[in-house]
C-alpha cells in the first residue's frame, strides 16, 4: 500500500517518520515543491530504517505528482507554518491556492483516494477540498481534532499526575483557538469523571491551556508545532489502511448532523478503510452546544474567505 504526503516540511516529514516507525505500509512518497528537500528528507529517514527496524520505503520526489500515483491514502500539509502571533484564518490568503492546486493533482493521479488534511485553517482547508474535489464525504477528513484532544489529555494528565493511556478525553469543534470545544464533562480517568476530581478553577485553566495549546507552541518554538501533529496523522492514516474502526474526533461535512450542514467541523468519526465510516452525535449539554454553534459561525466567517 502507498501513501503519499504533499509537502516535506517538518510536519510532513514528522507524518512520514511516524507512519514508516509503524510499518503498516509498503511505501510513502514525500512530495515538495522546494528542488532536493523531499529527497533529502526521505534519504535521512531512510537511514533510520535499520536503527529503528522498519520496512516501510521512503521516497522524496520534487513536484512530481506522477510519483504518487494510485495511492491509497494522500496527506497534504502544504503551505506556510503559523508564525507568533498569527491566527490559522489569517493564513487562509497564503494557503486556499496551494490547497486548491494540491487537491486537483491528488485527484489527478489518485482518483480514489481518501485525503487528510492538515494544512492551517484546517476547517475551512479541508471544506475547500471537498469544493475542489467533489468527492464522496467519507473520503476527505480534516485532522485537527486528534491533535487538539491529545493537547486535552496532556493537559489533565499534566493535572492529575496520571499516566496518559487512563485518561480518555476530546476536543470537538473548530480547530482554532476561538473554536475548539474540550468536552470536560465527558473525560475520564480510569473511568471516573474528571470534573469530580479537579476544582472548578483548575477545570477552567486546563481547558483555555487545551485552547490555545497549538499558539502555545508556535510562540515557544517560533513556528508550529511538528510532533503532535505527525502522530496524530499516522494513527489516523493506520486507522484507515487497517480498517481499524477507530473512533476519533476529525473535520467533517456537515448534513444536519449536531443541526449543522455544509460545514467541516471537529466531531467524532468512526474512521475505517472507506474513510469515514460513521459520523457518532454525541449527547452534549447545553453549555457544549452552544458552544458548538458559535465554533460553527467562526468556521463559516472564515469559510466566507474562500469565496
Amino acid at each position: 500500500m502507498k501513501i503519499s504526503i504533499i509537502g516535506a516540511g517538518a510536519v510532513g516529514a514528522s507524518c512520514a517518520e511516524y507512519i514508516a516507525i509503524k510499518n503498516f505500509v509498503r511505501e510513502v512518497v514525500l512530495l515538495d515543491i522546494k528542488e532536493g528537500v523531499a529527497e533529502g528528507k526521505a534519504m535521512d529517514l531512510m537511514q533510520c530504517a535499520y536503527l529503528n527496524s522498519f520496512n516501510t520505503q521512503i521516497k522524496g520526489v520534487t513536484n512530481d505528482y506522477a510519483a504518487t500515483s494510485n495511492s491509497e491514502v494522500v496527506i497534504i500539509t502544504s503551505g506556510i507554518p503559523r508564525k507568533p502571533g498569527m491566527t490559522r484564518e489569517e493564513l487562509i490568503n497564503f494557503n486556499a491556492g496551494i490547497v486548491s492546486e494540491v487537491s486537483k493533482n491528488i485527484i489527478k493521479h489518485s482518483p480514489n483516494a481518501i485525503i487528510i488534511v492538515v494544512s492551517n485553517p484546517m476547517d475551512s482547508m479541508t471544506y475547500l477540498v471537498h469544493k475542489t474535489t467533489k468527492l464522496p464525504k467519507n473520503r476527505i477528513i480534516g485532522m485537527g481534532g486528534i491533535l487538539d484532544s491529545a493537547r486535552f489529555r496532556f493537559r489533565l494528565t499534566e493535572a492529575l499526575d496520571c499516566a496518559a493511556l487512563d485518561i480518555e478525553a476530546m476536543v470537538i469543534g473548530g480547530h482554532s483557538d476561538k473554536g475548539m470545544v474540550p468536552l470536560l464533562s465527558k473525560a475520564l480517568y480510569k473511568g471516573t469523571s474528571v470534573e469530580s476530581l479537579l476544582t472548578k478553577e483548575k477545570a477552567s485553566e486546563i481547558v483555555e491551556a487545551t485552547k490555545v495549546g497549538g499558539a502555545t507552541l508556535t510562540k515557544l518554538l517560533g513556528t508550529s508545532a511538528w510532533y503532535a501533529p505527525g502522530a496524530a496523522v499516522s494513527e489516523l492514516t493506520k486507522a484507515i489502511v487497517l480498517d481499524a474502526k477507530k473512533m476519533f474526533p476529525c473535520s467533517a461535512m456537515l448534513e444536519n448532523e449536531y443541526q449543522l450542514s455544509d460545514i467541516c467541523i471537529g466531531v467524532p468519526c468512526v474512521i475505517g478503510k472507506d474513510g469515514i465510516q460513521q459520523i457518532i452525535e454525541l449527547e452534549l449539554n447545553q453549555y457544549e452546544y452552544e458552544k458548538l454553534k458559535e465554533s460553527a459561525e467562526i468556521v463559516r466567517k472564515t469559510n466566507n474567505f474562500l469565496n
